[in-house]
């Protein structure tokens, strides 16, 4: 469905701006980002972390990048609580067509005003999948393009950093298929709509209808860590 939905939106990303998509060259970075093609199939069960890091290894190496270690845009609450920021690297990343995504945490995560105001290349037209499609967002329902996938699991503040213990901003720390909530973000946030890429809103449960109730696929981040 994801894939299907992609076609008229890439055909739209064309046409909106030539500096959109940059052309191919020799002298393309590889892939060091993406935003997984499809989810886990359980909703927000990703099999914790091990398992959304898992998934995305497979992906990537799916498209020619196993070389990499790749590690999901995810974070933890309660003991020992994980900073999705700490887990991907220190960049510089890019995407599947060559695009920057940041140059590094300051930059992807607006540390300062300056960086905040400029923003990050994370945004509808760079922020593809491993295979480089686009993903569906605001604009799909916008132009009549069908159903939109824009929520991105992430269970992070907007900083990347892992919530307090207390109410449920990650499925039970990417366990659950039922019960909870999950933090996700909006990729299309950039010029579209004033939502943070990482921390938006929260899911209505972990159930695979709840997680895609507002508009989300169970889809996450990928980043490549070397």
């Amino acid at each position: 469905m994801l894939k299907n939905l992609t076609l008229t939106l890439s055909a739209l990303g064309l046409l909106m701006s030539a500096g959109s998509v940059f052309a191919q060259n020799d002298e393309q970075p590889p892939m060091s980002f993406f935003i997984t093609s499809e989810g886990s199939g359980n909703g927000g069960d990703l099999g914790g972390l091990a398992g959304a890091d898992a998934h995305c290894q497979a992906l990537a190496a799916a498209v020619g990048r196993g070389d990499a270690t790749w590690r999901a845009y995810l974070s933890t609450q309660g003991p020992n609580a994980v900073n999705a920021r700490d887990r991907i690297g220190s960049g510089p990343w890019y995407g599947q067509a060559g695009h920057l995504i940041a140059r590094d945490l300051d930059h992807l995560h607006g540390d300062t005003l300056e960086q905040a105001r400029l923003g990050s290349g994370l945004h509808p037209f760079h922020a593809r999948t491993e295979e480089g499609d686009f993903v569906p967002g605001i604009m799909a329902r916008e132009y009549g393009m069908g159903n939109s996938v824009h929520d991105i699991l992430t269970g992070s503040t907007p900083a990347g950093r892992a919530y307090p213990a207390g109410d449920d901003q990650t499925c039970s720390n990417w366990t659950s298929d039922d019960e909870g909530s999950a933090r996700v973000g909006h990729h299309d946030r950039h010029g579209f709509m004033d939502n943070s890429w990482n921390s938006t809103h929260n899911t209505r449960s972990c159930s695979p209808e709840g997680v895609a109730a507002g508009g989300g696929a169970g889809l996450f981040y990928c980043f490549a860590i070397d």
